[in-house]
């Protein structure tokens, strides 16, 4: 059998992994049964390595896998690539789904309820949230100020996960530039959310 066929083209970078798989996922959102086949064919081994570390067994993880694809074939529709990179949107579903696996199967300790200890209040007060909001608050106030460029690069490495050689190359701009924008943005970010 001649595996040149069956096998990915060697070489295509971050960014036009990540493009395709969102284009995929759009496809599986209009009910492609072909995109789900490219989704599973590009991340069945990474989603099932995560199901596997988590359930610890290997007929468990495989079990999962599957109703990991169920989620994905009912949920792509919803689907924002402008919150999460799509490998991660998928193995936060692999995830869960391993976890709702391993609590559906174990069993908790149980005592008398006289033996229960106090319970903690971990809720935070109303002057620490207010704090948490002007500083989120605050946070976005300076990231609005900074160059677009700057802003641009530091929310993709951030929350798209991006490394300096993969934004330098989604931008066409030389590694060096690149890291100068990011380090010159995050200064500035410090200094405005520093100030008084």
């Amino acid at each position: 059998m001649d595996d040149a066929k069956t096998r990915r083209p060697i070489g295509p970078s971050a960014a036009e992994d990540r493009a395709q798989l969102v284009e995929i996922l759009a496809r599986i959102g209009e009910e492609d049964r072909s995109a789900l086949r490219d989704a599973y064919r590009l991340t069945s081994a990474k989603l099932f390595g995560i199901c596997l570390r988590i359930c610890g067994e290997r007929s468990g993880a495989e079990d999962v896998l599957q109703e990991v694809y169920v989620t994905i074939w009912k949920r792509a529709g919803a689907f924002e690539p402008g919150r999460a990179s799509p490998i991660s949107w998928l193995a936060t579903i692999a995830r869960n789904r391993s976890i709702d696996w391993v609590r559906a199967r174990g069993k908790r300790p149980t005592r008398p309820i006289e033996e229960a200890g106090a319970i903690a209040d971990d809720s935070p007060d109303q002057l620490a949230m207010a704090e948490s909001d002007e500083t989120v608050r605050r946070l976005h106030d300076c990231l609005d100020a900074l160059d677009a460029r700057q802003r641009d690069a530091i929310r993709t490495a951030f929350f798209d996960g991006m490394t300096y050689s993969e934004l330098a190359s989604a931008k066409a701009v030389p590694l060096g530039t690149m890291k100068s924008w990011v380090r010159r943005g995050l200064r500035q970010l410090r200094e405005c959310v520093g100030d008084d």
